[in-house]
């Protein structure tokens, strides 16, 4: 029986799909593991977290694709639950209105998406905390601009080499790795251990 996995197509004889797939599951894994030698920035991007929701601050998240996928997914984690119940904290993602990214990209332009919600929603002592694989898009370097003019702080979680966001953040987190999934898949782990931290805090 012929199946289609990770896009080819192959027999049980057929050794070549199935190394594909292992190569694919081998890079994941070594990129998630190059995480390890990060572990002193995680913790203090949890503390940074952490320091901001006990003061009474809230988490402003935002991206762009995949990554606007991984920013609902923090700020959902946080109003709602990780793994147990707890009071609900203080978060926002930036790219779940329809109504209000169209609004803004009709009248203002993309690169405003999030700068104007910024604006209005962004107090001092909030967080903000992007999450890019390129650190190139225009609108999240005009949200940490409408950020620091908020008088926010900026966790920024990163790819590659940081691109053009890098050294803008309070603190950043970047994967070293090339492929845009494979910072994803990162990203991820990151998003759960801060989860996770938080959790602990507030139990």
């Amino acid at each position: 029986m012929v199946g289609i996995v990770c896009g080819m197509n192959f027999s049980g004889e057929n050794k070549a799909a199935q190394s594909h797939c292992l190569a694919q599951i081998q890079v994941a894994a070594a990129t998630i593991s190059a995480l390890t030698e990060q572990t002193e920035r995680l913790v203090a991007a949890a503390q940074l977290l952490i320091e901001t929701l006990r003061s009474g601050g809230q988490a402003l998240s935002a991206g762009n694709g995949g990554s606007a996928a991984e920013a609902m997914h923090f700020a959902e984690e946080l109003t709602g639950r990780f793994r147990t119940n707890r009071r609900s904290l203080p978060a926002i993602s930036l790219v779940s209105d329809g109504t209000v990214l169209s609004c803004i990209g009709n009248d203002f332009g993309f690169d405003e998406i999030f700068a104007r919600q910024i604006e209005g929603l962004g107090r001092p002592g909030d967080l903000l905390v992007i999450f890019s694989t390129s650190g190139a898009a225009a609108n999240l370097r005009r949200a940490v601009i409408a950020a620091r003019a908020r008088q926010m702080r900026v966790l920024l979680l990163l790819g590659r080499d940081g691109g053009p966001l890098a050294g803008l953040g309070d603190l950043e987190i970047i994967v070293r790795a090339q492929a845009t999934e494979r910072i994803q898949e990162a990203h991820q782990v990151i998003l759960h251990t801060l989860l996770d931290a938080v959790e602990q805090a507030f139990a």
